[in-house]
């Protein structure tokens, strides 16, 4: 069962922009929905959408409010810096949630406003 030290592993590989770490955290079936993107099913097309959205930005940072973990689901909450790759940030909320099969996700969605991410 995913606890604090999990939630920190995966925040981590994403704050890193670390894609290989970050897909190792979802079954392979994963659905993965960012947003009002269309979703993207499968590891394998989840790594590189993951992977040319880390190439659009310079980096990210995540602090999480508030999580809640059971057995088979993730619902965290907080704040996510992004840095372009002028150097400029842009900070927003944002909720994720997570439905799983054992440690692995099998639902990823995320809920954040990027709309000026990219103005």
């Amino acid at each position: 069962m995913p606890d604090d030290k999990w939630m920190e592993a995966l925040f981590g590989a994403i704050d890193r922009s670390d894609t290989e770490a970050f897909c190792a955290f979802l079954g392979e079936d994963c659905d993965f929905t960012f947003g009002n993107m269309p979703t993207v099913h499968g590891r394998s097309a989840i790594a590189e959408t993951v992977g040319g959205f880390f190439a659009s930005i310079a980096g990210l940072s995540h602090a999480i409010e508030q999580s809640w973990i059971n057995d088979d689901a993730v619902i965290c909450h907080g704040r996510v810096t992004y840095t372009r790759h002028d150097g400029t940030t842009l900070d927003v909320p944002f909720a994720n949630i997570l439905s799983l099969d054992g440690d692995r996700v099998r639902n990823y969605r995320i809920y954040a406003d990027t709309s000026q991410l990219y103005q």
